[in-house]
Parts: C-alpha cells; sequence; structure tokens
C-alpha cells in the first residue's frame, strides 16, 4: 500500500528512542523505500493518568525550542495522533525571538524592514494556523495541543473558546481576572490582551494553540501590528502584577487547567516529550 505523502514527510525521525524504558506497543506506520519508520504509541499512559473520564493526554515541557524544530514534532505527533498510535499530546515549552504569520494575513503587519529583523536574530516563519502575525519570545509560555477533535465533539470555535478558558482559568490562580474579548481572540485583561490563540485542524487533529506572555519583553511587538492591534495592547504577567514571574512557575496550574476544561488525565512526562524531540533534532 502507498503511504501518503504527508507521512512519509512528517514520520521520518527514528521513532525508537522514544523511550526503552517503558512498556510501549510497536506500529509499522511508512515504509520509505528499504527503511521501515516506526512510531511507538505509549501503552501505559492510561494506567498513570488522574482523570476520572479515562482518556488519556501526555504532557510536557520542552524548554526553549527553535519554533521550526516544534513545528516538525507537531506534524509528525498530528499524524500518529490522526492513526490513533498515541493519545493527546500537550507540548508546553518557549521560542527564542519569533514572529510567526498565519495561514491567510499577517505579513503586511510586520512594519519594519526585515534587515532590522535579521540584524537583531528574529527569524520569520509563515505558518499554516489562523489569525495574523504575533511574537513568540523566551518568558512567554507557549502550549500546542495535539488533540482529536472529533473524539471530543469539538468544532473549531469550540476549541478555541475552550483554549481561551484554560488561560482564564490560570490566570485566575494567580489573582489575575481574564476575559475574552467579542470579534478578538486571546485573552484580555482589562483593554490589554495577555495570550493569543491561533489554531490549525487536519485530518481532525489540533495543532498551533496558545501563548501566554508572562515575561517576555514586550517591546518586539512593536514591530508588528499583532493580530492586527497596536502594539501597546499587548501586556504580561509580569507587567500586571508588577514583580518578576517565570513561565515555568506556572506549568502545573496550566496542566491541572487544560485537564479540567478538556476532561482529560493529563499525565506529566517530559522525559517521553523531550525524547520525542530528540528523535527529531538527533
Amino acid at each position: 500500500m502507498l503511504t501518503p505523502r504527508c507521512l512519509r514527510r512528517c514520520m521520518r525521525p527514528p521513532w525508537d528512542c522514544w523511550m526503552g524504558q517503558y512498556t510501549f506497543r510497536e506500529y509499522r506506520v511508512a515504509q520509505m523505500d528499504t527503511t521501515v519508520t516506526r512510531v511507538y504509541g505509549v501503552s501505559n499512559i492510561r494506567n498513570e493518568t488522574h482523570a476520572s473520564s479515562g482518556r488519556e493526554c501526555l504532557a510536557g515541557y520542552l524548554g526553549v525550542v527553535p519554533y521550526d524544530l516544534a513545528l516538525r514534532l507537531q506534524q509528525a505527533l498530528l499524524s500518529a495522533r490522526a492513526e490513533g498510535l498515541i493519545p493527546d499530546v500537550l507540548l508546553l515549552l518557549q521560542h527564542p525571538p519569533s514572529f510567526t504569520v498565519g495561514r491567510f494575513r499577517g505579513k503586511e503587519d510586520i512594519i519594519v524592514p526585515r534587515e532590522m529583523l535579521t540584524r537583531e536574530g528574529i527569524a520569520v516563519f509563515h505558518t499554516n494556523r489562523g489569525g495574523s502575525v504575533t511574537y513568540h519570545g523566551p518568558g512567554q509560555l507557549i502550549g500546542y495541543p495535539v488533540l482529536n477533535l472529533k473524539e471530543k465533539g469539538l468544532g473549531v470555535r469550540q476549541y478555541i473558546w475552550s483554549l481561551e478558558e484554560v488561560i482564564i482559568r490560570l490566570l485566575h490562580t494567580i489573582g489575575i481576572q481574564g476575559h475574552r474579548v467579542a470579534d478578538h481572540r486571546g485573552v484580555w485583561v482589562g483593554d490589554k490582551k495577555i495570550c493569543s490563540v491561533g489554531v490549525n485542524v487536519s485530518r481532525d487533529i489540533s495543532t498551533h494553540g496558545f501563548a501566554l506572555n508572562v515575561s517576555n519583553e514586550l517591546h518586539y511587538f512593536q514591530y508588528i501590528r499583532p493580530c492586527g492591534l497596536a502594539s501597546e495592547v499587548m501586556t504580561s504577567v509580569s507587567e500586571l502584577s508588577g514583580r518578576s514571574a517565570e513561565a515555568e512557575t506556572v506549568l502545573s496550574d496550566a496542566i491541572r487547567c487544560f485537564s479540567e476544561v478538556f476532561y482529560l488525565g493529563c499525565k506529566r512526562r517530559d522525559d517521553v516529550c523531550l525524547a520525542m524531540l530528540g528523535a527529531l533534532s538527533g
């Protein structure tokens, strides 16, 4: 049987190194010439999850990851999730300074010369997510859920609403009252935007997700019209609270709020998620 191009392109990493110390089910996913690429579905996650619903989700923090590498990982996980080989996955990470442009618009909202971005080491990536241009950088908590939305009965709008709800609940745990604004995706605090949301859904599987400003440098937003808005509209947890905050400090609450909103049993396994990343970058 011929292998779809999307699998040949996405499933090249040596998934054998996902882990040796856990129990796995092995699946043949794609054959390219004489090389067989295998994906390992985690078989013991169900026993380790803590939600009564029995739905599985593997969550992991990856640290600071180049945007293009994180995108490759999402694409590979999308294919594996669509085939039913792995459970839902929540990737939490940060990026080096980067601008990402949406599928249909955003390039026109970069308002400084590209030469200036090159000098400052800011990469620009064109993506397949919705929305316009936004900034990613250290100090920002990025969440990339790879979820089967059909299993959850979620449409795209419901899914975006749920992601916003995760952030609103997360902010509440640290004493910040977030809310939605009509006709603008993301989460706001007063008249300031603190979290951007942009997603893609393919084969019923979600990629991309949310970017919560925790302690990232806000001046980079002056180089763009973030999501078509004035740069001054952006804020962060540190700016609002008046004290230093780190993205890592909200990881546990982020996973808990995500579990509650999506009724998932999220088990944090940084080691497994880092092994997936290593399979791509090694």
